[in-house]
């Protein structure tokens, strides 16, 4: 990386940052999924009778050594290790659509894309600066995520439970494959996408559609039909990192300056 891309980098940084509307919506959906949806779970898991039927099928699933003795601990165990990391997938999605979508159609609303056209980078240079911009504050958000999570979720638990039930190793696949990997797909997708749209809300329309696959695993695991565990997480990972790195090699040979300038 030179440091023409590092300036457009921090170009791009600065500006979803200085936007108030599209800031708002990066840290909005990240508290609601990994701070509201998991206090919820927690409250009603406490307040519900000691016989959670509706549990039953999916907590005989679980290994052995995770099936713990206390019926509410089990479930919330299942829930932060087994039912979050699904929801918490969608905070890359939707960080990168609300930060991709912005690269070329941004440059095209403010009419600033022609000066950057005409920067000594390569196209390839530039869109390639567009995808880890986006990449940089999409992985950003999920982190801090995390730690939000963990630090309500943990307090909540100590309070109704009287222990701590501490996140477990699948949330390391999650945040060191999964999530980038799923991450780089969406911002690939976005930006080329960005590259043709002519409005934000029209390549925001379009980054939306990625959000279905992971409504379909979410119900999945609540009709016991998908069981997400560590090897399910792991081999997702394995396979959308190499769709990542397909789409990251390929996908900037479909972009041209009359495309981009269409």
């Amino acid at each position: 990386m030179n440091t023409m891309q590092s300036s457009l980098i921090r170009k791009d940084l600065r500006g979803i940052t200085a936007n108030k509307r599209l800031l708002i919506g990066m840290i909005c959906v990240p508290i609601a999924l990994t701070v509201v949806v998991p206090s919820i779970f927690i409250m009603l898991v406490h307040f519900m009778p000691n016989d959670l039927n509706d549990f039953e099928a999916m907590l005989r699933k679980l290994p052995m050594g995770l099936q713990l003795d206390n019926m509410k601990n089990a479930v919330i165990s299942l829930i932060i290790n087994n039912i979050m990391p699904v929801f918490f997938i969608i905070i890359p999605i939707m960080t990168a659509s609300i930060m991709a979508a912005s690269s070329f159609v941004g440059e095209k609303e403010k009419r600033t894309l022609e000066t950057l056209l005409y920067c000594p980078l390569s196209l390839k240079q530039i869109f390639r600066a567009k995808i880890l911009s986006s990449f940089i504050m999409s992985e950003l958000v999920a982190i801090l995520s995390f730690i939000l999570m963990t630090v309500v979720t943990q307090l909540e638990i100590l309070l109704t439970t009287g222990g701590l039930l501490l996140p477990d190793i699948s949330w390391l696949v999650v945040l060191l494959l999964l999530s980038p990997a799923v991450s780089l797909i969406a911002i690939t997708l976005i930006v080329r996408g960005s590259a043709k749209a002519q409005t934000m809300e029209e390549s925001q329309q379009r980054s939306s559609l990625l959000v279905l696959p992971i409504i379909f695993l979410v119900v999945g695991q609540f009709t016991g039909l998908i069981f997400i565990n560590i090897w399910v997480l792991l081999g997702l990972g394995v396979l959308l990192a190499m769709i990542a790195w397909l789409l990251m090699n390929g996908s900037f040979k479909k972009i041209s300056y009359e495309s981009i300038l269409r």
